[in-house]
């Protein structure tokens, strides 16, 4: 910007001054933007100075630098806590390995079948480095085995991992209490330390390391720390600096974003934004942290809704959650997905694998006396399908229905939605979701089919839900789910999300 000459030398008051002295380091030229969210400050900075004897005055060189006022922003201390590669190390310590030095990777595979169909669910740090091992590959991917000798693949054991994930929550329970612990996934916790953390030491830095000891002591397993005056600003100070550090801790402040969250180049590295979020913000020409966090407003409202509003906040290290105010959605939803363990061609396995699906989440919304008045479902096609065709990757439709929560009627429409919509391409993934639910206070009967027919359907499904309860999903089970292609069976012996059959929780 062009330089502006001040009347006076001291008509820089004292807060100014101040503001100038502590973002020395920040100086950044943008462009002045009218947003209710930002507090433009115009700043004068002696980048020159020539004293005039003559005329008594001073000449300034003016920047205009916007920052965000964070004076009105919650200032907590939060620990956002990551067990690294958890389930990989679960399996090197079950083994008897060290976490850091094993080669091993987790495999999800079909009984009876090669690694080669298998997905890796989890690797360890070093399996990462030596053979660019992520999530979510498949085995057929890696190295033949005389270029990876040393590399362990190892089936996954979920209630050792559930046993561990617990074991860890006990451990933070030592340093905070209940209300201030949400656990944001099975190896991810967030721990709000505002009221405790002095009890454990002097200084933060200390007790993110004695908790990171007292779980290494106790469980074996290493973790990283990203520490922060917000949850969002320790998830990116854990993602983005923590896990690429010797001491695997980080301390990201809200002065500090000029110099760490706009640093971050890669859009996809920001916790919150996916790649088709990417993907729209390049559109528009935002290529990075810093690029949003000083884009127009109300672009961003006009491309994304609330949304914009969100990512924008975000850019400026912006999260106003307290751990201890609990969300509690408006609506709730119940639902279960599926990624097949192979490709489905067949329009009858597919059918069978939906209606399967449909009623384990029908039995789950009768379980809490529900029923549902909108039926969803998405269909994902194969890599295989995807490689043949660009038109699309699967597709996802929804439906309104009279409120119920009897199989026959749920499967029905979710048959229906698929057959209007599948076009014979090959499917990888099905999930299956209810919404709009009610109190299931009384059945709604349809005048063109049979009323008695109606009343025993109702009657028979939750007679089978008791049985079923009570003596394990297996006890009772439809013939069909002895077919080719059906999966109802294998997956009620699983753990948690991935058991279809807990239709109870």
């Amino acid at each position: 910007m062009r330089e502006q000459r001040p009347e006076r030398c001291a008509s820089a008051n004292s807060a100014i001054e101040a503001t100038c002295r502590t973002y020395l380091s920040y100086q950044k030229v943008g462009k002045i933007e009218k947003s209710n969210n930002l507090k433009i400050i115009q700043v004068a900075f002696a980048n020159y100075c020539s004293y005039n004897i003559n005329q008594q005055e001073q000449m300034f060189s003016w920047k205009v630098i916007i920052m965000y006022d964070y004076r009105y922003e919650p200032h907590r201390l939060i620990f956002m806590i990551d067990n690294k590669s958890f389930f990989a190390s679960c399996e090197a310590l079950r083994l008897g390995l060290n976490p850091m030095e094993a080669c091993l990777a987790v495999v999800s595979r079909q009984p009876d079948s090669c690694w080669g169909s298998g997905l890796i669910m989890a690797a360890s740090p070093l399996a990462k480095k030596k053979y660019g091992l992520h999530n979510v590959m498949r085995v057929r991917q890696l190295p033949p085995k005389w270029k990876a000798p040393d590399l362990k693949l190892v089936e996954p054991h979920m209630n050792l991992y559930i046993k561990r994930s617990i074991q860890v929550l006990d451990i933070f329970r030592k340093y905070a209490a209940n209300e201030d612990i949400h656990m944001y996934s099975i190896d991810e916790g967030i721990i709000d330390m505002t009221d405790s953390w002095r009890l454990f030491g002097n200084d933060p830095y200390y007790v993110a390391r004695r908790i990171q000891k007292d779980i290494h002591d106790t469980l074996g397993l290493y973790t990283t720390c990203g520490i922060g005056e917000n949850p969002l600003l320790a998830k990116l100070a854990m993602d983005n600096s923590a896990k690429h550090k010797k001491s695997m801790l980080a301390f990201w402040h809200y002065l500090d974003v000029p110099d760490t969250i706009w640093k971050i180049k890669k859009l996809e590295d920001v916790w919150g934004i996916n790649t088709r979020t990417a993907n729209r913000l390049r559109k528009i020409g935002i290529n990075n942290m810093y690029d949003l966090a000083h884009s127009k407003p109300y672009l961003l409202k006009k491309e994304f809704g609330i949304i914009g509003e969100q990512l924008l906040a975000e850019s400026w290290g912006v999260d106003r959650s307290i751990i201890r105010q609990k969300y509690h959605p408006k609506s709730k939803s119940y639902g279960n997905s599926q990624v097949l363990t192979r490709d489905y061609f067949n329009q009858r396995e597919i059918e069978l694998v939906i209606r399967e699906i449909g009623e384990q989440v029908a039995a789950r919304i009768r379980a809490h006396n529900l029923r549902a008045g909108k039926v969803s479902l998405y269909i994902g096609f194969s890599l295989f399908q995807l490689a043949e065709t660009t038109k699309r990757g699967g597709f996802g439709v929804q439906r309104k229905i009279t409120p119920t929560n009897v199989n026959h009627d749920l499967v029905k429409e979710l048959i229906a939605l698929f057959r209007e919509n599948w076009h014979g391409e090959s499917v990888r993934t099905i999930s299956v979701n209810y919404t709009d639910l009610s109190p299931d206070g009384t059945q709604q009967l349809n005048m063109l089919e049979d009323f008695d027919l109606q009343i025993k359907r109702y009657k028979l499904d939750h007679i089978v839900d008791q049985i079923r309860k009570e003596h394990g999903f297996t006890s009772l089970v439809k013939a069909s789910s002895l077919l080719k292609g059906a999966t109802a069976i294998e997956r009620s012996n699983l753990v948690g999300g991935h058991n279809g059959g807990n239709a109870y929780e």
